[in-house]
């Protein structure tokens, strides 16, 4: 048995998905802020504005020295679902759960990380950005993923070719998206929610500027709330 067979053995006993109750919500709120934070004193005052501006979710990005530390002092609060981004290694995995992460997310799909979050029994989404990736992925049991880069990748011309053969699979375009091009994202057919890049951005975090993060988070939900108006219309 070579390692990725091992790491990710197909059958039953390898089959788990994200619970009903996170893709629930994420369908709900169909937008994810992600957020790169290097300063564990604006944790706190992060999600206040997150939640205080309706998206009461966050994927941390394990990207800076201090994102564990982050991610604890978020999952705190008990009305914040917070998750684990960039998480390359199965070494982080134990340590971002032990932070307090309901779920982890990797840039692409790794079969050792994905091996190490079903023995930690924390959800997974993982990145894909080929039709390789996306067979690994229903292969592991998942059919929840992260389209990423998503505009590099080619955006939504890329997502509906790669979308046609696997019609059970349910998509979160990330990198890229922005309020100009959500629309398109947030009305194809297979994708769930999408990740906010824009909602927490870096220079907004470096001039401690919550507010503007809490109002760019309560434009985003009136997006998408006037999207789904205008759907629901159009079906009428």
């Amino acid at each position: 048995m070579t390692s990725v067979d091992a790491a990710v053995r197909t059958g039953a006993d390898a089959r788990y998905a994200v619970p009903s109750s996170i893709v629930d919500r994420l369908a709900r709120l169909r937008v994810v802020p992600v957020a790169v934070v290097h300063e564990v004193a604006h944790a706190e005052p992060l999600a206040e504005a997150l939640v205080a501006g309706g998206l009461p979710c966050v994927e941390v990005t394990m990207r800076t020295e201090h994102a564990e530390r982050v991610l604890g002092r978020m999952a705190e609060r008990t009305d914040l679902l917070v998750g684990a981004g960039t998480v390359i290694r199965p070494d982080q995995v134990e340590r971002v759960v032990a932070a307090g992460a309901r779920f982890v997310v990797t840039p692409g799909f790794s079969p050792s990380v994905v091996s190490a979050c079903r023995e930690a029994g924390v959800p997974v989404i993982p990145g894909v950005a080929t039709a390789t990736e996306i067979l690994m992925a229903l292969d592991a049991g998942l059919d929840l993923v992260k389209f990423f880069p998503a505009e590099a990748s080619g955006g939504l011309k890329a997502l509906s070719a790669l979308s046609g053969p696997f019609g059970a699979v349910r998509f979160i375009p990330t990198g890229g998206v922005t309020p100009e091009n959500i629309e398109g994202y947030l009305g194809h057919r297979a994708v769930l929610a999408v990740g906010g890049t824009w909602l927490a951005a870096p220079a907004l975090l470096a001039a401690e500027d919550f507010a503007a993060i809490e109002q760019r988070t309560r434009e985003a939900v009136l997006r998408v709330a006037s999207l789904t108006s205008a759907h629901r219309s159009g079906e009428a």
